[in-house]
Formats: C-alpha cells, sequence, structure tokens
C-alpha cells in the first residue's frame, strides 16, 4: 500500500505534497521527530491536509504530480480551513 499525502503547515501557511509506503513515520519525519531531518522540518509542526491510498508506487506517484500542478494546488488550497476572525473585545 503506497500514500499519496498532503501536508499543511499552519505558522508559514505552505503546503507540502509527497508519496510513501509508510505515511505514519514519513509525518515523523517531516516534523522532526527521527534521526533524520529534511527541510520539511524548519516548517513545523505539520498536519496531514489530504491523503489517498494506491496499490502500486506508481499510482501514488502519478496522483503525487497531478496534486503539484496548479489544478492540484488549488484543490489543496480549497481544503484550508479559513482563519478564524479575531475575538472583539470589549
Amino acid at each position: 500500500m503506497y500514500w499519496t499525502y498532503a501536508l499543511y503547515s499552519k505558522s508559514c501557511d505552505v503546503v507540502y505534497v509527497g508519496q510513501t509506503d509508510d505515511l505514519e513515520k514519513r509525518i515523523q519525519q517531516h516534523n522532526g521527530l527521527t534521526k533524520f531531518k529534511f527541510w520539511t522540518h524548519r516548517h513545523k509542526p505539520w498536519e496531514i491536509l489530504h491523503s489517498e491510498t494506491f496499490e502500486t508506487r506508481k499510482e501514488a506517484l502519478i496522483r503525487e504530480r497531478q496534486l503539484k500542478s496548479g489544478q492540484g494546488r488549488k484543490f489543496l488550497r480549497s481544503l484550508i480551513p479559513p482563519p478564524k476572525p479575531p475575538e472583539a473585545t470589549i
């Protein structure tokens, strides 16, 4: 089983798209919770925005490319909830 996933960093308003065969481990890597550091660890914490499962890595890679396209990025951005307005103070 393979996953194509999109992560969202609220602190930096960044979306990251990737694919893996171990989604939990990969998210831990992105968040700097393992000994391996990725460029994404500086934008942590990451939250899962979207994920899909596939039978083969080839299918996951094809979907990853689709999500990295203009239409794919637009779709992913539509999944991000709008920021809450600040509370009024009296």
